[in-house]
């Protein structure tokens, strides 16, 4: 990196230049950041109460405290289920997490989305898809409210910088940042897990940075080593997503045990290496 880029990026409101000490998010009675350990973990898409209801008492019990769910679910395939969409799934996730005290998160695809979902939803999500859709930046940076927001696979790193400062300049200081794996020419995985942005990312902002180590690789047989390798490069915590076909059915297959054993990993990595670990997020559908 030149002088001159060095000089351009140190003025910015995400730059560790211009706000030395890491940036602490609270969420109700959570503390995202510092020495912190959550876990999020739930299903991709809402698919009933039911369902839900299942995923979050099985999860409360492996000790998650923050359930995701997709109310608003984009798909690859127009033909994929796309979510319940409006309020209905919402609701569902809302009551459900109140029933178990948990906190919610979801993802947001438009700003029309936001006044609907902002009284169900403790945490926006922006994917991968959205991150350099502006106006949806802008809109959710005029909430305040915590956001969770994905590299593009093919965004750079300045790029990826630049969406998050979108969100700052609207307001919003409440923003975590997740590594989600980059398009190559690798076929081995679904995507390419680029380890070397959490060191710059941590480096050169003073925002969280997790890792999202299910939808970077597509392979739940190299989950926990790649969450480890993450955690070993600074990482704030791990980001887990499920394969194109997770469902219902796929959860029940599922022990509960995997998220204590992703728990226990992680616990272990803070206490033996001194790796920072903010936030875990596992979502619920993980596959077979």
């Amino acid at each position: 990196m030149s002088d001159k880029q060095r000089q351009n990026r140190s003025g910015l409101l995400v730059s560790r230049h211009n706000k030395a000490e890491d940036t602490v998010i609270k969420v109700k009675q959570m503390v995202i950041g510092g020495s912190s350990h959550i876990l999020i973990a739930g299903p991709c898409s809402i698919e009933s109460k039911d369902q839900l209801q299942t995923v979050a008492f099985a999860l409360k019990q492996a000790g998650v405290r923050v359930l995701r769910g997709g109310a608003f679910k984009p798909r690859t395939s127009p033909y994929d289920f796309q979510g319940l969409g409006g309020e209905e799934g919402l609701k569902i996730m809302n009551d459900v997490a109140e029933e178990m005290d948990m906190v919610t998160i979801s993802e947001i695809m438009s700003p029309s989305q936001i006044e609907i979902a902002s009284p169900y939803i403790d945490i926006f999500q922006i994917g991968a898809r959205n991150m350099q859709n502006f106006d949806l930046l802008k809109a959710i940076g005029q909430t305040k409210k915590p956001v969770l927001l994905k590299r593009g696979p093919s965004a750079t790193l300045k790029e990826f910088m630049l969406a998050a400062e979108y969100l700052l300049d609207q307001g919003n200081e409440q923003v975590m940042l997740i590594e989600r794996g980059i398009r190559t020419f690798e076929t081995a995985t679904r995507n390419t897990l680029d380890i070397s942005a959490v060191p710059i990312l941590k480096q050169e902002t003073h925002l969280p940075v997790l890792v999202d180590v299910s939808h970077s690789t597509g392979r739940k047989d190299i989950l926990l080593p790649c969450a480890k390798a993450a955690l070993a490069a600074g990482a704030d915590g791990g980001y887990g997503g499920s394969p194109p076909r997770s469902s219902f059915r796929t959860f029940r297959c599922q022990p509960a045990d995997q998220y204590r054993g992703v728990s226990g990993i992680l616990e272990r990595s803070v206490r033996f290496r001194s790796v920072p670990l903010n936030l875990l997020k596992v979502d619920a559908g993980l596959g077979q």
